[in-house]
């Protein structure tokens, strides 16, 4: 009996990894594009200051990376536990 509620916690952890892992993927590929859209659309109305709109969005594209790199550990040692 213990087994078997064991083996179903680790099922719903796997599970829980697994979605956790594709909500963090999904949203980091929603926060680059939005990201980039922006930079595309800046640059288009001002192509002279391009290097300093792409220079001002390097930190935030760095911190979107982080967190979803920092979700996927995350989800990783779920699983791993």
């Amino acid at each position: 009996m213990q087994e078997a509620q064991q083996a179903g916690s680790l099922a719903l952890a796997y599970a829980g990894a697994g979605l956790g892992l594709g909500l963090a993927v999904v949203g980091a590929g929603l926060g680059i594009g939005k990201l980039a859209a922006g930079v595309a659309e800046g640059v288009a109305r001002q192509p002279s200051a391009a290097s300093q709109i792409s220079g001002a969005t390097n930190l935030p594209l760095f911190l979107l990376e982080g967190v979803a790199i920092l979700a996927e550990v995350f989800c990783l040692l779920i699983v791993i536990k």
